[in-house]
């Protein structure tokens, strides 16, 4: 399963790049969720009616993943192995590597330096 980050969905969007082409081709195979995380994100930065919509509709074509127990408690192991390395990436993309993990998916995201770091996530190539 490919799971989309916060940025490609924010690409997609505003129509912006290969990382928009690849949210479309995703979104077309009906093989593209996303993480309770971006959905928040997404919507919190909401300022509009008219983003209100187009986020509206984007989110009712993708499934979202929950944060739910077993995704929190692995986000907490990866926050804390990578805190202790000096290699953090913040609570939020902590969450969402967490939920990848658990769900066993492919996260598709711009922001490879934070989420190379992660011990046994799997990127998507954008292009």
């Amino acid at each position: 399963m490919m799971i989309a980050d916060t940025d490609v969905l924010i690409d997609y969007l505003a129509g912006h790049g290969a990382s928009a082409d690849r949210v479309a081709l995703e979104i077309e195979h009906g093989d593209l969720a996303t993480t309770a995380v971006s959905r928040f994100e997404l919507l919190s930065g909401a300022w509009s009616t008219r983003q209100s919509a187009a986020i509206g509709a984007l989110l009712a074509a993708l499934s979202t993943l929950p944060l739910d127990a077993a995704a929190a408690d692995r986000a907490a192991e990866v926050r804390r192995k990578l805190d202790r390395a000096g290699k953090g990436i913040g609570m939020g993309d902590s969450l969402i590597a967490g939920t990848v993990l658990v769900h066993g998916g492919v996260l598709l995201t711009r922001n490879r330096a934070h989420f190379e770091r992660v011990e046994g996530l799997h990127l998507g190539k954008i292009a």
